[in-house]
């Protein structure tokens, strides 16, 4: 009988450790950790698996720990879980190298798909080539201002600040964002900041 692949969950909150077992025991081995300087106690020691991080934790928050991790030259392909209205965090994480963010409260279906996406890079490709060349190719069918609408929400910014940045109206930004979306052949935000980055946009710092 093969191993189930392993899941490694670092949340203080026992309540959401908890629905995360059980969304994904079926599937997966999970370990799950209540203290972050627990798990970075004896992350070199671990067998190498996916990482579901909480953005807020008492001792070290997520961006903590994925640098704490980067520094040790750990990489455990890691899946971000934000509140609302923390997508300027999320878009940090995926920065610092974080593959996917999954914002509360989320399904089981969100969160299995970030997981799946995740388990893709435990074999790193032998080249990001090809998907780097396929982002900068959808980049490149947008226009100015549709650049001008992505690159706000790379930064992490809502859209009423957007059109304020571009003096524009809100409607006017939620369909540019929608036609954003539609080019760059994306269905959810986490997606979109992710080809983006790939495409080498990286927002305002």
């Amino acid at each position: 009988m093969n191993e189930l692949p392993r899941i490694y969950v670092v949340d203080d909150d026992e309540r959401m450790r908890r629905v995360l077992s059980r969304q994904l025991q079926a599937d997966y081995d999970v370990m799950c950790f209540a203290s972050a300087k627990h798990f970075l106690d004896v992350a070199s020691a671990l067998t190498l698996g996916c990482l579901i991080l909480d953005v807020h934790m008492p001792e070290l928050n997520g961006l903590e720990v994925q640098r704490s991790l980067a520094e040790r030259n750990l990489h455990f392909p890691t899946i971000m879980i934000t509140g609302a209205g923390e997508v300027s965090i999320a878009v940090q994480a995926m920065k610092a190298g974080a593959i996917d963010f999954v914002q509360k409260p989320f399904t089981r279906d969100t969160i299995l798909d970030s997981v799946q996406l995740a388990q893709k890079h435990l074999t790193p490709p032998e080249s990001g080539y090809e998907n780097v060349e396929l982002a900068k190719t959808r980049l490149a069918r947008l226009s100015a201002r549709e650049v001008q609408v992505l690159t706000g929400l790379v930064a992490g910014l809502p859209n009423k600040t957007i059109a304020y940045d571009l003096g524009l109206s809100p409607r006017t930004v939620e369909v540019h964002r929608a036609k954003v979306m539609k080019k760059m052949e994306v269905a959810s935000l986490s997606a979109l900041v992710r080809v983006a980055l790939a495409a080498g946009l990286h927002g305002r710092s």
